[in-house]
């Protein structure tokens, strides 16, 4: 295992460690499969082994790690029943916060919904896949948190993990899709307009759309989420 860490200090928590170890299994630094080696985190955190069991048991429950008894946890694995249960949960999710938003229609977060958008636009225009990818995640962060849910953005937080895992599989493979900023931009249209049904309608088509690029990669156009 060559994942690079950050030494924890005395005053951080186990919170600290878990957003270490999540950004870790995201990236890939931490691949699926990976079994995790107690004293070679302790040694690259710089801390006990207590909070660091604390943090893993957080990713077991959260389902970015498996317990195997006799064995140890290891990172998940997703397969295409898995990939499309993540996209039926980010629906539900993102619906939500989205219908929550549209519902509210506060200026703050429209301005900060098509930012998202022109960030996105930007790293297309560049011919950026790993930057649109980061834009479009940020977009659908931006979305959740906007809509003052704390638990659904708890929700978000493992969803977008296991999101990225999706993705990172199959990075560079595929063209982008021309349409990606405009999907996008027709769900902020919604929410601006008040419209709650339309509204999540478009996050769901739109995720439906993402989940047909992503299973059907090989032969198709890229899955952005």
């Amino acid at each position: 295992m060559t994942s690079s860490f950050e030494p924890v200090h005395r005053e951080s928590t186990a919170s600290l460690i878990a957003r270490q170890l999540r950004t870790a299994i995201m990236k890939r630094s931490l691949p699926p499969g990976a079994q995790l080696s107690e004293a070679a985190l302790s040694a690259q955190f710089g801390v006990s082994r207590g909070p660091l069991r604390e943090a893993m048991q957080r990713l077991v429950q959260e389902g970015l790690l498996r317990s195997e008894p006799n064995r140890g946890l290891f990172v998940i694995e997703l397969d295409e029943a898995d990939i499309r249960d993540v996209y039926l949960a980010r629906a539900a999710v993102e619906g939500a916060a989205a219908s929550m938003i549209a519902r509210a229609r506060v200026p703050a977060a429209l301005r900060e919904l098509r930012a998202a958008c022109d960030a996105m636009a930007h790293s297309l225009e560049l011919g950026d896949p790993t930057a649109l990818s980061d834009a479009d995640l940020h977009f659908h962060d931006v979305l959740v948190q906007c809509s003052g849910s704390r638990r659904l953005a708890r929700m978000q937080q493992t969803l977008i993990v296991e999101t990225r895992m999706c993705l990172a599989a199959l990075e560079g493979a595929y063209r982008q899709p021309l349409e990606l900023v405009e999907e996008h931009r027709q769900i902020v249209d919604a929410i601006e307009a008040g419209d709650v049904g339309l509204t999540r309608r478009r996050v769901e088509q739109h995720l439906d759309e993402a989940l047909r690029r992503l299973v059907h990669a090989e032969d198709d156009d890229p899955g952005y989420v």
